[in-house]
């Protein structure tokens, strides 16, 4: 197989060999880590001689704990102790569940690991530590323009004084009132349209471009959809984001099909039909990471941050909010915030539905996307009440 080829793999081989332990997630790790061993890895858990694990949780918590093996001061890795692994670590494994830790999900924790470590150095070499540190002192940190990850130390600062390292201190919070950036419903059905009908891009970056300014689907959710997410019912295509499926209208639901017949990943192992991903990875049995799938849209002219926001921003004022969490598979705190950021004109709205064409039972409507044209209905493609 082509991963036996080469020196490096070779000489990883034999040195796995002369291990006479079994092989484990464990004696592997014992390894020095590089990207030959995380392919070898990925190959046992993909052909079963490993179980699966969350890679990116792994390392966040081997890299939490080098951060913490680096404080010299007892009582500074106490209290980093405590933020990073009994508050970050343990709040992102209670919201994962069965699910794997993202990209941003990590690099979320690191940076407020990172901001603690970073302000707990700026206590120190102020002769200062957190028991002692004023609001004056506090002050002149923020007002230092060399201080960073601002937002992620004030949120430090609030979590050391309800633990009672800290007292005194106040750091205020910016809640969020809307999008930053612009709303531009014109840009999205612009790229909307190029991607249903551009057949020079591959198929699997336009099904992931659509998913996301059609459905304001995270990348994350998108890079971990699997062939039974999608639902094929004679000529029907479904595909389930939150609780209820939603209905893709042509010619998405045609670009779905080609991508669930063609679809292959840079390691595939067995035959196609044994991968589950709708976005095979370049790792055997694993889906396209989130940060990857982000790069390839960001190739071809799109900003999924922005353009999230902004179908986000649009379907708000169409939808109401419990039925945007539940196509969606957002929750519903969200979905609420996103109703309140665009005005939507609920009563407006429930008078529309009130007047409509009661739809046969079995069926579910769907909005087509003419080619030049903006779909001016009420509910998005798929997105009914």
């Amino acid at each position: 197989m082509f991963w036996l080829s080469g020196s490096k793999v070779g000489g990883l081989l034999r040195q796995i060999g002369r291990d006479e332990r079994p092989v484990t997630h464990d004696t592997l790790d014992e390894l020095p880590a590089s990207k030959v061993l995380a392919h070898l890895r990925s190959v046992l858990v993909a052909t079963g001689a490993l179980p699966p694990r969350d890679e990116r949780l792994v390392a966040l918590d081997q890299w939490i704990t080098s951060a913490l093996q680096a404080r010299t001061d007892l009582t500074e890795r106490r209290i980093l102790h405590g933020y990073a692994v009994w508050h970050h670590l343990r709040r992102l494994r209670r919201r994962l569940g069965q699910e794997h830790t993202t990209h941003l999900q990590a690099l979320n924790v690191r940076c407020h690991v990172t901001a603690a470590a970073n302000f707990l150095d700026w206590l120190s070499d102020s002769a200062l530590t957190l028991g002692t540190c004023t609001q004056v002192d506090l002050e002149r940190w923020i007002a230092d323009p060399k201080a960073t990850y601002r937002d992620e130390t004030s949120h430090f600062v609030r979590w050391s004084v309800q633990h009672r390292h800290a007292k005194g201190l106040t750091y205020g919070t910016v809640r969020w009132t809307g999008p930053c950036g612009t709303i531009d419903s014109e840009k999205r059905w612009a790229d909307a349209r190029r991607l249903l009908h551009d057949d020079t891009l591959a198929t699997s970056d336009r099904v992931a471009g659509l998913l996301l300014v059609l459905y304001a689907q995270q990348i994350a959710t998108i890079s971990r959809l699997t062939v039974d997410d999608v639902h094929l019912d004679n000529d029907k295509v479904g595909i389930t984001f939150g609780t209820s499926p939603v209905v893709l209208p042509e010619p998405l639901a045609g670009l779905v099909r080609d991508l669930i017949a063609t679809r292959r990943g840079k390691a595939r192992i067995g035959a196609p039909d044994d991968a589950p991903w709708l976005f095979p990875g370049g790792r055997p049995g694993q889906p396209i990471g989130d940060d990857r799938l982000g790069l390839r849209l960001q190739k071809i002219g799109l900003q999924p941050r922005q353009d999230r926001s902004t179908a986000l921003f649009t379907l708000a004022t169409e939808v109401p909010a419990a039925i945007l969490a539940r196509m969606l598979g957002v929750h519903i705190q969200v979905a609420v915030q996103w109703q309140k950021a665009s005005a939507g004109d609920w009563a407006a709205y429930a008078a529309e539905a009130s007047r409509r064409a009661p739809t046969p039972a079995g069926e579910v409507q769907t909005n087509e996307v003419p080619d030049g044209q903006h779909p001016r209905t009420t509910n998005p493609p798929g997105l009914t009440t």
